[in-house]
């Protein structure tokens, strides 16, 4: 139907001039009204990054001395996978994989960056999910750590969101809010760009309250945030509620346990209130841990479950970067149902933006969109391979993965489950199905695969400085 309305020739000039202008108004009105109600109808995103979470620790994947129901009601009411691959081992690079999709040496964070303040992260030009979602309209915000670099230019603000609450080093003492992992003491507690004081209020909590806030900021827009909440990273801080349900655990599981179901705790306090507000079935919530569980010594030298799987945080080993992870979209995705396919965390924006129906921009991205696995348990996974960096040069660790086998080289155990000659450190292959602890290294009766492998780490390194 035309939006013009009918005139006679023979009109004057200046009701000929309200026509337009009559014309003009409601074109706009219409348009206006459509654009409001695409930006309505899309799906609120929430990406909840926990840190250092071991590859089994919630109940959903099979712990047994764990109280998670946050984590399994997300699970019970999405889908859950067995075969998500972290982009790293390593926080910082893991972060700058899952913001921008991409391997994260191409996002120039092969390794961790500085937690010192006016060092910088992350390059401004990377294209993150918050850039994604800011250009479509969405109100954006972080929560939690960045670690992703800590000037104006590298901070959260300028790299795609619009508000942002918490530690922009590595990790902080949950209370005072100063850096944790070494000297000299440095408070570390930002709003937008700006330090602020919260002393002695617990930084979980905190982060619950932020998160809140930014759903109600929100108003009228749909929101992305990500809620990178620091837990269960060292130090072990868990509630007092929580230590004493786990009191008889040995050490270093109870001081874990006590972290980890304090934050799936939060958890469902934003679960809660997303139902609170009539939200829920309309929000997409992405629940992953950045790598494995740590085996610092500031970690007790452990207390994360890795199971069968050997490695840690800080090595490519399954257990370093194959990470719990649940989507959970009750108005447009399955519920209670568990994805057996390799997955990755660069796969995220893609995936999200897809979901959204976003454009994920131009940029090279090395994550696909999981649209049709999320729907069906049938679907391929759309990696025939993959590839990990961590560090630079020609001693960084790196994998590569295609079908059932994995090819690491320059690698390391964190987990020191067993031995390492050195020529297993050099090169180290593995059939995932014949040795899902990775154990066994048969590069010496596979000469043809390894060279295969490593023709497909050298092809994915291309264009990339090293």
């Amino acid at each position: 139907m035309s939006l013009r309305p009918a005139v006679a020739s023979t009109a004057s000039l200046p009701q000929r001039l309200s026509t337009v202008l009559l014309t003009v108004v409601m074109v706009a009105l219409v348009i206006g009204s459509h654009a409001s109600t695409s930006a309505a109808d899309r799906p609120n995103v929430l990406i909840i990054y926990t840190d250092d979470q071991g590859t089994l620790d919630a109940k959903c994947y099979g712990s047994e001395d764990l109280q998670t129901p946050s984590i399994d009601r997300l699970a019970a009411t999405g889908v859950r996978f067995t075969q998500m691959y972290a982009p790293s081992c390593i926080c910082s690079a893991s972060r700058a994989g899952l913001l921008t999709g991409r391997f994260p040496v191409r996002a120039g964070v092969p390794s961790n960056v500085s937690s010192q303040e006016g060092k910088a992260g992350m390059p401004p030009s990377e294209y993150t999910v918050g850039e994604v979602f800011q250009d479509a309209g969405y109100a954006t915000a972080h929560v939690g750590k960045w670690h992703l670099g800590y000037t104006p230019e590298t901070m959260p603000n300028a790299q795609g969101f619009s508000s942002s609450f918490g530690h922009m080093g590595g990790c902080i003492d949950n209370y005072s809010h100063f850096f944790y992992w070494q000297g000299p003491n440095r408070h570390d507690l930002w709003r937008n760009g700006k330090e602020i004081f919260e002393d002695g209020q617990f930084f979980p909590d905190l982060t619950v309250r932020e998160v809140k806030a930014a759903i109600e900021e929100a108003e009228d827009k749909p929101f992305m945030i990500y809620w990178a909440i620091n837990v269960p990273h060292y130090p072990y801080q868990g509630t007092d509620k929580w230590r004493k349900e786990y009191a008889s655990l040995p050490s270093p599981r109870r001081e874990y346990a006590a972290f980890v179901s304090t934050m799936d705790e939060k958890v469902g306090e934003v679960l809660d209130y997303l139902e609170e507000q009539k939200l829920r079935e309309n929000t997409i919530v992405v629940f992953q841990s950045d790598h494995g569980h740590s085996t610092e010594e500031r970690a007790f030298f452990g207390g994360g479950n890795a199971g069968p799987y050997r490695g840690a945080k800080g090595c490519l080993f399954e257990g370093g970067i194959r990470v719990p992870s649940v989507v959970s979209w009750p108005g447009g995705l399955p519920k209670g149902e568990v994805r057996d396919q390799m997955v990755t965390g660069c796969d995220w924006l893609p995936t999200l933006a897809a979901l959204a129906g976003v454009s994920p921009g131009s940029a090279h991205l090395d994550g696909k969109d999981l649209s049709a696995v999320l729907r069906s348990g049938a679907a391929a996974s759309p990696h025939d391979e993959f590839f990990w960096q961590m560090g630079n040069g020609k001693n960084a660790q790196w994998a590569v993965r295609q079908g059932d086998w994995k090819l690491l080289g320059n690698c390391r155990d964190t987990s020191q489950r067993g031995s390492l000659s050195p020529s297993d450190k050099e090169l180290f292959l593995v059939n995932l199905k014949s040795d899902p602890g990775e154990m066994t290294n048969v590069a010496k009766e596979h000469p043809e695969l390894v060279e295969t492998l490593k023709k497909i780490r050298d092809n994915s390194l291309e264009g990339i400085q090293n």
